[in-house]
C-alpha cells in the first residue's frame, strides 16, 4: 500500500473511532452509568480513555497489517542495524584491498606507458645515456680520510654536469638531476678512505632518454693497478697463406684488436677503446699481402704502461720465424 493511501486510511479510521468514542462517552454520561463503583463522571472519562487507546491500537494494528516495511522497521530494526554494522566492518578491509589494487593497477599502467615511451624512444634513437655508461671518472689517492667527502662531492658534481649536458642540452645545469643512493655513497666513502689508489667511475643505472627529469646512477670503485706493461704481448692471431686477401686480412686485424680490448677489460681496464696508429695498420695489410709465407703471426703489443683508468695504446707487429718487425710508431 502506498504511503498516501495509508495516511488517508488512518485519518478515516481515526475519525470514525473518535466519533464512536465520543457518542459512547456521551451516552454513558447521560445514562449516569457506573463501572467498577466509579462515579458517572469518572466512568465517562474512563470510557473516553479506553476509546482513545482503542483508536491507537486499531491504527497501529492496521498499519502493521498493511505495511511490511513498518513491521520490519518496528520489530527487526535492531537486528538490521547490527547486520549493517557488521557488514560495514567486513567491508572496510575489502575497501582497503580495493584501494591497494587500484594503486597497483595505476602504477602498472604508468610503468607500461613509460616502457612504451622508452620503446618508441629507443626506435627513434632518443637514448642519450646508455645503461652502465660512465658519467664521470677519477683516480683517487687520499692523503687523509677526511678528504673523501669533498672528493666525492666534486666527482658527483662533474657527473651531474655531464648528465645534464646529455639529457637536457638546451637548459642551464642549475639543479641536481643525478640521483645516487646514500648507501652507495657511504660505501664509496669507506672504500676510498682506506690506504691505496682507487679508480671511481660514476655509471648510469639505466637507459636515459632525452628530456628526462632525473638520472639514476651508481659508483663503481676498484683499486688502481697496472693492467699492461710496455712491450707486453696482449693478444695474437695467425694468418694462413690461403687467407692473404685484403678482406680476410682486415677481418683478422679487427678480431685481433677486439681480442686485445676484451683482454684488457678482463684485467680490469676501464678504457672504452684501444688507441693505435690507423695508417700503420693499413701499411701492415699491404705488407702481409706481399708475403709468401705459409703462416704469419700478428701480435698486439702494449706501447706503454697502462693502469686501470688509463687508455691502452697498442702496436701491431709481425712474428715470423722468431724475427719481429714493429710496424707501428
Amino acid at each position: 500500500m502506498s504511503g498516501w493511501l495509508l495516511i488517508l486510511s488512518l485519518l478515516v479510521l481515526g475519525g470514525v473511532l473518535a466519533t464512536l468514542g465520543d457518542r459512547l462517552g456521551s451516552r454513558v454520561g447521560k445514562a449516569r452509568l457506573s463501572i467498577f463503583n466509579l462515579r458517572p463522571r469518572r466512568t465517562a472519562v474512563l470510557i473516553t480513555v479506553l476509546t482513545g487507546s482503542l483508536i491507537s491500537s486499531l491504527s497501529l494494528g492496521f498499519m502493521l497489517l498493511v505495511s511490511r516495511q513498518l513491521r520490519v522497521g518496528l520489530f527487526q530494526l535492531d537486528d538490521l542495524q547490527n547486520k549493517l554494522k557488521n557488514s560495514r566492518l567486513a567491508l572496510a578491509p575489502l575497501k582497503e584491498e580495493r584501494k591497494l589494487l587500484e594503486a597497483r593497477i595505476s602504477t602498472g599502467e604508468k610503468e607500461l606507458k613509460q616502457l612504451e615511451g622508452n620503446l618508441i624512444a629507443l626506435r627513434r634513437g632518443d637514448v642519450v645515456i646508455s645503461s652502465g655508461q660512465s658519467l664521470a671518472r677519477a683516480t683517487i689517492k687520499l692523503e687523509s680520510p677526511s678528504q673523501a667527502k669533498n672528493v666525492i662531492e666534486r666527482l658527483l658534481q662533474e657527473a651531474n654536469l655531464e648528465a645534464f649536458r646529455r639529457v637536457r642540452p638546451r637548459e642551464r645545469p642549475n639543479r641536481q638531476i643525478l640521483l645516487v643512493p646514500r648507501a652507495d655513497i657511504q660505501r664509496l666513502d669507506e672504500i676510498i678512505s682506506e690506504r691505496g689508489t682507487w679508480v671511481v667511475n660514476i655509471r648510469s643505472a639505466a637507459n636515459v632518454l632525452r628530456g628526462e627529469r632525473s638520472v639514476y646512477a651508481f659508483p663503481d670503485v676498484r683499486p688502481n693497478r697496472n693492467i699492461v706493461r710496455a712491450g707486453e704481448i696482449i693478444a695474437k692471431t695467425t694468418i694462413k697463406n690461403n687467407e692473404m686477401t685484403t678482406e680476410l686480412i682486415r677481418k683478422r686485424i679487427k678480431l685481433l684488436l677486439a681480442s686485445t680490448l676484451a683482454e684488457v677489460k678482463r684485467r680490469g681496464s676501464l678504457t672504452s677503446g684501444l688507441q693505435f696508429n690507423a695508417s700503420s695498420i693499413n701499411k701492415l695489410g699491404s705488407s702481409l699481402r706481399m708475403r709468401n709465407s705459409e703462416n704469419i703471426e700478428i701480435e698486439a703489443v702494449s706501447v706503454r704502461d697502462s693502469d686501470t683508468a688509463d687508455s691502452v695504446v697498442v702496436a701491431l707487429q709481425i712474428n715470423q720465424d722468431e724475427n719481429k718487425k714493429d710496424l707501428l710508431d
